[in-house]
């Protein structure tokens, strides 16, 4: 956690242009860079990627990329810049695979269960752009799916947390017994426990809704980027990664 290293530095920079950029251009921005649901009409290839960049508010790119100067940097140390890039860019796009996937149950839940209730498909997409919808409707589907229906929908995703969580991930591989400090809670807690036990809690609020950092947060993008950074670790160890190095 000290020097910070070339490409993690770029990543920054890349991160802070965005942020700044979208405070001008405003809802915009979100728009054209956040990940929208592939059904949507503002959904685009490109914010695959560009919604790495992007963030929901200031204590969001804070934290982002706190954790990315503190635990990318020795990463990046480790694997190299090509490899670090390409480690960084796997666990984004893994992330947004699993949210994705996660959205489209949600959402074709909804869509099916509207459909054998009686709604023409004319009509859903119409209360999908909407929210509005006829309260009979409730006799037949669930509030709740309707919400996660149209949230799966309407919602787009923001941020480098995916990535991040990769990065996460392979910090406590290659550094289990660093001991790391929890927000508020003034007790060391070794990586290999930290970690762990933070994707534990993201798989929590996941499944059940409830979150203790606010709602907003897109579970299932964390833990997404935490098993596709833990896949490539452990095969990169396997494989003596560090005789291998890409630059």
């Amino acid at each position: 956690m000290g020097r910070i290293t070339e490409t993690v530095k770029v990543l920054l920079i890349i991160n802070i242009i965005f942020f700044v950029g979208s405070q001008f251009l405003g809802d915009k921005a979100y728009q054209l860079f956040a990940l929208w649901f592939f059904e949507n009409d503002n959904f685009q290839a490109w914010q695959v990627v560009t919604h790495m960049f992007m963030h929901g508010g200031l204590m969001h790119i804070v934290f982002n990329m706190y954790a990315l100067w503190a635990f990318g940097s020795p990463i990046e140390h480790m694997l190299g810049q090509k490899r670090f890039l390409f480690f960084y860019f796997s666990a984004g796009l893994g992330a947004a695979l699993l949210h994705t996937l996660v959205n489209y149950y949600g959402y074709q839940s909804g869509y099916n269960a509207l459909l054998e209730a009686g709604m023409s498909m004319g009509n859903i997409e119409q209360m999908l752009r909407t929210g509005e919808y006829s309260t009979a409707i409730l006799d037949s589907v669930p509030k709740e799916t309707l919400q996660d229906m149209y949230v799966s929908f309407n919602t787009p995703a923001v941020g480098a947390s995916g990535a991040i969580y990769g990065i996460l991930v392979a910090f406590g591989m290659m550094f289990p017994n660093v001991e790391l400090f929890l927000l508020f809670v003034p007790v060391p807690i070794k990586a290999k426990y930290f970690i762990p036990g933070l994707i534990l809690l993201d798989l929590f609020s996941g499944f059940t809704g409830y979150s203790l950092f606010g709602g907003g947060v897109a579970h299932f993008a964390h833990v997404g980027g935490a098993l596709f950074g833990f896949i490539m670790m452990w095969y990169w160890k396997k494989n003596q990664f560090n005789q291998n190095r890409w630059d």
